[in-house]
């Protein structure tokens, strides 16, 4: 039976129901729901040259669309951040 891929891309993918913070998990910082995986380190994967079939067998318990959640999460952070100049 050939693998179902999900139809969802990143632009499109609701991330808060993959990424979830508590306190009591990394020090808050967002993890993968259902995981200690943080955010932080599936984006160093990806910069590290992983690909996604890399992170889906070294990590079972990981999807794609958790994967996807992670890149949805840091643009739209991305998105928000506004520098400021200050004056010398």
């Amino acid at each position: 039976m050939p693998e179902r891929r999900s139809q969802v891309t990143w632009e499109h993918m609701e991330w808060q129901k993959h990424i979830t913070a508590d306190p009591a998990v990394l020090v808050g910082k967002p993890i993968v729901k259902g995981t200690r995986l943080a955010v932080e380190f599936i984006l160093e994967l990806i910069a590290e040259g992983w690909s996604e079939a890399d992170m889906l067998r070294n990590y079972p318990g990981l999807t794609r669309d958790q994967i996807l959640a992670c890149v949805a999460y840091a643009k739209d952070r991305l998105s928000e951040e506004r520098l400021l100049a200050v004056p010398s």
